[in-house]
């Protein structure tokens, strides 16, 4: 019988969100008689979840302080040769790095420590939008190209990530796989039973956004939106689930112009979250591949999104949802046209149903990997 392969997985923090997700899933996913991990990890900020402590309780992981994510030299150069002692210790075949950050010291540590290692990155979206001002942005940039030079493959996580950082120079496209997200089926009830047990009406239609209240989410821009639909007089209600940095703020906001949202906070239960609600919204400046609207689609919700990074690659315009400009003008236009018309609900969450089963199911990811490490 072959001797497993031995990999890797470096992440800077497990906190809630997409990566963690897929890492996880990669951490239970893969054969273990084929496969042996191990995941290396950071720490989370304190005003994060870490998805190690509040869902993925069965996944071991090595944390590595200063892996996480802020930036500081002294922080850095300490998991750096933390990182380069655990690769010497350990000796893995493939070192699977994910993130920027942990992209940039696990893939330096394994130049220096991992002798005969292969270097695998995936970018679980980029830095070049929207977070930096140009001058770091620049830099990012050059970092990345170096790094890319030196790893033999390169993932992104949906076309148009790939698309961006091969336009910025970033790796070669021959190194490049496109690997979708995928995610387990959501646990299947009634909406009526899910709305009961979140406690709200089923009298209402709910428009749901799920995500990080964070600048780059825009919650500025979801309650404009709200209030664009309040003002044409549609009813509608919006769940918001999750927290961030701005959360308070956008609870007072909320308030004080009389919004019809309710905040959840953080939440485990998207599943019934989704299964309670009529439509999705997501309403970023610059996305990788939200899992977030892989979840709504497996729901069968029709979709609203600004057309940013690879949300095209789950939400497929006026079939399964609509993507709009950056304008709360025109989210709240196609939020109107869905909740006018239940059949073009009804029709265009079953074709993204059956689009998220075919693309993004969790099989497929697992076997993406596991081909991928064998053949490394």
């Amino acid at each position: 019988m072959a001797a497993q392969v031995k990999v890797m997985q470096i992440i800077a923090r497990m906190n809630v969100g997409g990566p963690a997700v897929i890492v996880a899933e990669l951490m239970r996913g893969l054969d273990k008689s084929q496969f042996e991990q191990i995941l290396v990890t950071g720490y989370c900020d304190e005003n994060e979840a870490d998805y190690l402590d509040t869902v993925a309780k069965d996944v071991k992981a090595t944390r590595i302080a200063g892996l996480g994510r802020s930036v500081s030299l002294i922080a850095d150069l300490k998991a750096f040769f933390g990182l380069v002692s655990l690769i010497r210790k350990y000796k893995p075949d493939v070192i699977h790095t994910h993130t920027a950050k942990a992209g940039v010291l696990g893939r330096l540590a394994s130049l220096l420590g991992g002798r005969g290692a292969v270097r695998v990155h995936t970018f679980h979206g980029h830095l070049l939008h929207g977070y930096f001002s140009s001058a770091l942005t620049k830099l990012v940039i050059l970092i990345e190209k170096f790094l890319a030079a030196r790893t033999s493959v390169l993932i992104a996580i949906g076309s148009k990530v790939k698309e961006d950082l091969l336009a910025a120079g970033i790796g070669r496209a021959h190194k490049y796989r496109v690997f979708f997200p995928g995610l387990p089926a959501p646990k299947t009830g009634s909406k009526a039973a899910a709305q009961s047990a979140l406690g709200i009406s089923s009298e209402v239609l709910y428009c749901t956004f799920v995500g990080r209240l964070t600048q780059i989410k825009r919650p500025d821009r979801l309650l404009d939106v709200a209030a664009e639909c309040k003002r044409r007089g549609i009813d509608l209600r919006f769940l918001v689930a999750g927290e961030g940095e701005l959360f308070e703020s956008s609870k007072q906001r909320a308030l004080k112009d009389q919004l019809n949202v309710t905040f959840f906070g953080w939440r485990s239960d998207i599943d019934q979250i989704f299964a309670s609600s009529d439509i999705a919204i997501l309403t970023s400046d610059n996305e990788g591949i939200p899992l977030t609207l892989i979840q709504a689609a497996q729901a069968g919700l029709p979709i609203v999104a600004t057309n940013v990074g690879s949300i095209s690659d789950i939400v497929i315009n006026e079939s399964t949802g609509y993507l709009t400009a950056t304008t709360a003008t025109e989210m709240a236009d196609a939020i109107e046209k869905l909740v006018r018309d239940p059949q073009l609900r009804q029709m265009m969450g079953a074709a993204g149903k059956a689009h998220a089963e075919r693309y993004f199911s969790l099989d497929r990811m697992i076997k993406d990997h596991s081909d991928l490490y064998r053949s490394l």
